[in-house]
């Protein structure tokens, strides 16, 4: 695990966009691979919060937090296909863990089965269900914290 670097934004950004065409078919991507890239590029990365997992000279996982108002978010957090069942989210999360103040919240999509089920092993109580209009991608999803 390393901090990601501008240098990283491409692999960063292919990484969000494959997992999501992979695993989240139901909550298309509200925005096309080109906006996911400048986005990664230009916010997510010069944020300083982004961790990504390397495996053989390619990034396979990457996190992005945040601390805002005494509550800790994780922002992103994805993991290559190909490379889930590995414990590279389990490495990741342990990261978040260890850098981040409780409590820690995030966000998931309530037909995110496989993503619920990894997150409430790790003690994540889902603490709020939505009908996701407040989200790009109009999905439902749930609110979880760590506390």
């Amino acid at each position: 695990l390393r901090p990601a670097t501008p240098g990283d934004a491409r692999e960063v950004a292919e990484v969000l966009i494959r997992s999501r065409a992979e695993y989240l078919p139901f909550a298309p991507s509200a925005h096309p691979p080109d906006a996911v890239h400048a986005w990664v590029a230009d916010r997510l990365v010069p944020t300083g919060v982004v961790i990504v997992a390397e495996q053989y000279g390619e990034i396979v996982g990457v996190v992005a937090t945040s601390h805002l108002d005494g509550v800790s978010w994780i922002e992103q957090m994805y993991v290559r296909p190909g490379c889930v069942g590995r414990g590279v989210g389990t490495r990741l999360l342990e990261h978040a863990h260890r850098d981040l103040p409780r409590p820690i919240r995030l966000y998931t999509f309530q037909a995110n089965a496989g993503a619920r089920r990894f997150y409430e092993r790790y003690g994540y109580r889902a603490i709020e269900l939505t009908d996701g209009q407040s989200n790009e991608e109009r999905c439902p999803d749930v609110l979880y914290e760590l506390s």
